[in-house]
């Protein structure tokens, strides 16, 4: 069994929790798939936005402090999360950017693949990259026409002093294999799929940047059980990298480590799930709580800021 099949999910951070369910659920028409809170710091929401069943390669996560000042994307960071979308969509997502105000670049091409970039209200980096490579059904509430919705990540850039380690990393450590390259951006993945490939890209004289709203806290790769996870563990350690005990995230178990560049990346296991504690069709209805908190919820839903997902605004 491999211990690595490639992403779970990235994790960012962001300012206005209405903003964000607006333009993830309401403009991109990703499936709020949990509303919860951050374990570390129970005071601040925890969404999840993914697939219909918040599949791993397909969770985008934020944590959404009110207030937060931007961050500065540069090297040492996660710079652009990519999500595929059908062949033929890039003419309708350029369209439905403009509707809804949404400055964009112009579509480019990339690997012979076309994309659009863009970013949210935070300034986190999105592209689209439109592929007839990707066979998982995309998602929709009926705000995005299903035909053109999105699928999942296609792939995730990190933005390096150079490749060689952190390929490095990858490759003899994280089971992936250097599928592609172009320029000084170098294409890894665990799997071959589109949905897991990893893009390090070598921008020696770019700025580090700044962690803040817009930026990316962690990439998450995904593993199977809780067996492989400690097998991971161990294996890193042997290598002298320092890894975190097995974390329970209540959706899944994970550890974390930081990757030659800096950048945070973590191991999730993929089950128990998003389905633990809702029904498939209710996913990210409630506000769901880890047991720990349970006691403490009056108190926790006083702090929060009320939210509403109304994705009928957006169609």
């Amino acid at each position: 069994m491999p211990l690595i099949n490639g992403l779970h999910h990235v994790t960012a951070l962001a300012s206005d929790p209405q903003q964000n369910i607006d333009f993830y659920a309401g403009i991109l028409g990703l499936r709020l798939v949990k509303k919860t809170i951050n374990f570390d710091a129970p005071d601040v929401y925890h969404f999840y936005y993914g697939n219909e069943a918040g599949s791993p390669g397909t969770i985008l996560t934020f944590f959404p402090y009110g207030g937060l000042v931007r961050g500065r994307h540069g090297k040492g960071q996660l710079t652009t999360t990519s999500f595929s979308i059908p062949s033929e969509s890039l003419g309708y997502w350029t369209e439905r950017l403009k509707k809804f105000n949404v400055p964009f670049q112009q579509p480019q091409e990339r690997m012979n693949e076309g994309f659009i970039y863009f970013e949210d209200h935070d300034g986190l980096g999105i592209e689209l990259i439109a592929n007839n490579k990707d066979e998982r059904p995309g998602f929709s509430y009926g705000n995005v026409e299903e035909k053109h919705s999105i699928k999942g990540f296609h792939s995730v850039t990190l933005s390096e002093d150079g490749y060689e380690k952190t390929a490095g990393l990858l490759t003899v450590y994280m089971e992936h294999k250097k599928v592609a390259e172009q320029g000084n951006r170098f294409r890894y993945s665990a799997s071959g799929k589109v949905g897991d490939m990893v893009d390090v890209v070598c921008e020696p004289d770019r700025l580090r940047g700044l962690q803040g709203a817009g930026t990316v806290h962690h990439l998450a790769f995904s593993t199977s059980t809780d067996e492989t996870i400690v097998q991971m563990q161990q294996k890193l350690l042997k290598a002298g990298v320092h890894a975190t005990n097995v974390l329970d995230r209540q959706y899944f178990h994970s550890i974390y480590f930081r990757e030659p560049g800096g950048i945070l990346f973590e191991v999730a296991t993929n089950p128990p799930g998003f389905a633990i504690d809702e029904e498939p069709a209710h996913l990210g209805e409630k506000l769901k709580l880890p047991s720990w908190e349970e006691p403490n919820r009056p108190m926790i839903e006083s702090g929060l800021k009320p939210i509403i997902l109304d994705w009928k605004k957006f169609i």
